[in-house]
This record gives C-alpha cells, structure tokens and sequence, in this order.
C-alpha cells in the first residue's frame, strides 16, 4: 500500500514539472503528458504501472465530464445542439461502420464484429483532451462549443455500441431491432436519470441551509450518484452526468451563493488539473505491458495496422465534418439552421480537433479477458494495441498541428458582431450606469449624509468616463497603457500592505486570526483587479 501511494505521490511529482516544461515551450499539456509517459515507460527499473479500467470509468470520468459540463454554455450549446448531436451520435455509427469494414479487408482473421467493436472504442474524441487543447489556443466560440460538446456526448454513443459488440461476439448472437430500440432506451433513461438527481441536488442547494463546503462537497457526490446510479440500471452513465451537469450549472447563480462559488471553482479546478494529469500520464506508460501482450502478432505489424486505422479514422472524420457543411447548405433550405453557410474553414478545424484519449482507452482496457463459452477473447490484445496507437496519433500529431490548422484556416468570428473586449467594456459601462442611476434614484436622500455612499458615487463616475475614454478607437492605446499601469501600482501597493500586516503581527497586540482576516481580503482584492478588464490581456 505505502508502495502505491508513493508511487502514485512521485507520478504527481512528475507531472507538475511536466506541466510546467509545456507552458515553457508552449504546447498543450496534455500532449507533453502522454509523451513524458511514454518516455518513463522506457526507464529500466520502473514499476510497471497497470490501468484499472474500472478505476477509470468510475472514479476519473465522472468528475471530468462534470466539471466539463459546468463549463459548457448552455445557450451555446443549445443553439448548436444539431451539430453537436449529429456528431456525438450518427458520426460515431458511421465511424464504427467504417472501421469495422477496413479492419475486417485488413487484418486476417479480424470479423466485422471485432471491427465494430474496435470501431466503438475509437471513434469519439475525448472531451479532456479537446477542452485541455484548445484552452490556450485563440478559436472562435463557435468551434470550441461544438468541439467541447460533441465530445460530452460522443463517450455515451460510443460505449453503448462497444457495449453491444462485446455482447454480440461473447455470446454470439445479436438482434439489430433489440440493439436498436436498447440504444435509445438507454440514451433517454441515462437522460432522465441524470435530470432527476440533478432535481434532487437543485433542491438541496436552493432550499436547504447548506454552507459553501456542503455545497462543493454536493457537487462532488453529484456526478458519482449520477453515473453510478444510472450505469446501475445499465442506462448510460455518462449521459446521465452530461445532462445534470449542464442543468445545475445554468442555474448556479441561483443555486449557489457567491462563496459557495468562489470555494468551488477553486477546488473543481484543482481537483481536475490533477485528475486529467494522472489520465495522460497513465495513457503514456501503458506501452510495456501493451507491447508485452500482443502475443503472436509482431510488433511491426501492430504498429502498421495502429497507423493505416489513426489514418482512417483521421480521414473519415475530416470527411464527415466536410461533408456535414454541404448537408447543411442542402437542409437549410427546408428547415431553419444556426448557420445555413458555415463554408470549410470550420468544418476542417472541427475535422482536425478529433484527439482521442481516456474512454477509448479505458473501453479497450475494459474488454473481457473470456468469452461467454470461457474461450480467450479474440484478438483483445491487437485491438488494445491498435487502441493506444490511434490516440498517440491522434493526440500528438493532431494535438501539435491544431494551432498550426487554426492560423491557416484564420476563421473569423462570425456570431458576435462585437469583439470581447468591445463586449466587456459595454457591459461594465451599462453596469456603472444602471448603479449609478439606481442610487441617484431609491437612495438619493442618504446620499449627502453618507460619506461612504458618496465615494461610491465618485467611483462609479470614475468607472464611467474611463470606460467611455477607452473605448474610443483612437484611446484605445492609451486606455491600455493606463491599465497595465493602475494593475501594476495596485499589486505593489498590495504587496505593501502584506509586508506592512506581517509586521503587525510580530506584535503582542495583534491576533494572528484578525491578521490573517486581512490578508485574505487583500487575496480577494488582487484576484479582482486581475479579473478587471481581463479581455484586454
């Protein structure tokens, strides 16, 4: 036990300088993970460290689909939500269909069966690695939603039909009308599931006298009672956790009070900086004991076969994001659509953002060991095999030439007439005015005996004729030059403050507990002044 958690503690270790090395040279994290693992996989000595895939599905997942559901827009989401849904379900299948058929011409001995069922595992891109990419890079917010959504959606499609082909080769037989009406029963029961615990928490938070650590503890239960109970009654866990997260994050503000929020964004991102680290790594150091297990298969001919599947399955989803633009152009004319001329710029980009990571590694983890009639499970070391090198593929190659792709493709933003700095200086000016008017309006009787209020006033005016000062386009420099100025002043005077309450404290007067009260205000004023103006950075 102590050897595993030290184990576990210098995993940990490594991937803080890992991560740190990527915002060095500026690449995605995630890619330097996978391929520092690889490298330590090669250290002679090296514990051999094995995947649960359960340990996956149950105790990793969950909470990453959930924390990257809380951070999907809802209102993004359901303007696209045909895109996203055509991708996250009917893309799968095709790309399922696809890769059973090339398999079956390619390898010998390798049924459309197994094909499908490798065809399951590697069609969804992952929603870590698509999130965890794209953070950095400079995208339109229509790709990153879509992106980001299908890829919430595309785990549950893609483990419901490696569910079914697992069962068809193990027992060998399958109905095409029960798979059928099974898949979307367990679709819409995944959904209600995750709606109904969603309810139950939405009334806790909203009615019951929770505190901000009930309630970032609640939403860590959350995802965990929504995937087991749902994968409980074989509906789909990861359905069920989608749909709850994005019903209780477009209601936070209501659900939450401003602590309750403060505490858990910081923990959630923490919590899942550190998760999504462990997943990468581990994806990295599972080459030995794939290599190890591919049996009678040599090792060259696997690594040919991995690459001829990376490039179907590259190839075939460039040509469904292709192709879907054209079916839009031709459907818009019958029905409404968010966009009838999206062109190709996008749909490359979109085609282009298909890493693959954690589920199709975990679904491939997962299969059987035997078949129903005790017999090995055929060919489960090839597929695993083949597994690991469509998602070094996919995530590093098109991991590294993602942004390289955007840059060339130089999509403009098209659903917002207004840039984001344009957006925030409008929406700070309206704030300060509306304030402002609010006072002068229900509180004008206090104001001349208020000395508080009164600063408050000459604030907001301050706010107001800046904002409209830099929003001029020939201020615009100006307005810059003054901000980097006023953050950078109020940081050393902050830092000021800290040094001078630090001092306090060496006295017998003071209590540390009021010190330290302080001290975390003067956090909380430095996190806002970074948040203020945050677009213009």
């Amino acid at each position: 036990m102590h050897h595993t958690i030290i184990l576990y503690l210098s995993l940990i270790v490594v991937i803080l300088f890992l991560v740190m090395l990527a915002q060095r040279i500026k690449i995605s994290y995630p890619i330097v993970l996978v391929i520092g693992g690889l490298a330590l996989s090669f250290v002679p000595g090296l514990p051999v460290v094995t995947v649960d895939p359960q340990l996956i599905f149950l105790i990793f997942l969950p909470p990453l689909l959930y924390e990257a559901a809380w951070q999907t827009s809802w209102k993004d989401f359901w303007k696209w939500r045909r895109v996203i849904g055509s991708f996250a379900f009917g893309i799968v299948i095709l790309t399922s269909c696809v890769i059973a058929y090339v398999n079956h011409l390619l390898i010998p001995e390798f049924t459309l069966a197994l094909g499908f069922l490798l065809g399951g595992i590697i069609s969804p891109p992952d929603a870590v690695a698509a999130t965890s990419i794209l953070k950095d890079i400079k995208v339109t917010r229509r790709l990153i939603t879509i992106i980001e959504g299908e890829s919430l959606l595309n785990g549950a499609s893609s483990l419901i039909v490696f569910r079914f082909a697992v069962i068809a080769i193990s027992s060998g037989t399958f109905v095409f009308s029960d798979a059928v009406g099974s898949f979307f029963m367990v679709i819409i029961m995944g959904f209600a599931i995750g709606l109904l615990i969603a309810l139950v928490l939405y009334a806790i938070h909203r009615w019951m006298p929770t505190t901000p650590s009930i309630d970032t503890t609640l939403t860590f239960v959350a995802p965990y009672a929504m995937y087991i109970t749902a994968e409980e009654f074989h509906y789909s866990g990861v359905i069920a956790v989608v749909t709850g997260g994005l019903f209780l994050s477009s209601r936070s503000q209501i659900i939450f009070s401003h602590l309750s929020r403060m505490y858990t964004n910081t923990v959630w991102s923490t919590v899942g900086f550190v998760f999504n680290g462990i997943i990468f790594m581990l994806i990295g150091l599972q080459l030995p004991v794939i290599v190890r297990q591919l049996g009678e298969t040599s090792l060259s001919e696997a690594i040919k076969y991995g690459l001829i599947i990376s490039m179907v399955v590259i190839v075939t989803r460039m040509a469904s994001t292709i192709g879907a633009s054209y079916f839009t152009v031709m459907i818009s004319r019958f029905i409404t659509t968010a966009d009838s001329r999206p062109g190709l710029r996008g749909p490359v980009i979109f085609g282009w953002a298909g890493m693959r990571g954690v589920v199709s590694l975990a679904s491939a983890l997962s299969i059987p060991l035997l078949t129903d009639y005790g017999q090995p499970f055929p060919q489960r070391n090839l597929i695993l095999f083949i597994t690991f090198v469509v998602i070094l593929v996919t995530l590093v190659f098109q991991g590294l030439t993602l942004p390289l792709v955007i840059r060339w493709m130089n999509v403009k933003e098209l659903d917002y007439s207004l840039s984001s700095h344009e957006q925030d200086v409008m929406i700070r000016r309206k704030l300060a005015e509306e304030s402002l008017n609010m006072i002068n309006t229900r509180f004008a009787d206090q104001i001349t005996q208020n000395d508080l209020l009164q600063s408050l006033i000459y604030k907001l005016e301050g706010d107001i004729g800046f904002l409209n000062h830099i929003q001029q386009p020939e201020e615009i420099s100006s307005g810059f030059a003054d901000i980097a100025a006023y953050r950078a002043i109020a940081k050393e005077l902050l830092n000021h403050k800290r040094s001078l309450l630090h001092e306090f404290n060496k006295k017998a007067m003071f209590e540390e507990e009021v010190i330290r009260q302080h001290l975390a205000q003067l956090d909380l004023e430095e996190e806002k002044i970074r948040q203020q103006f945050l677009h213009i950075d």
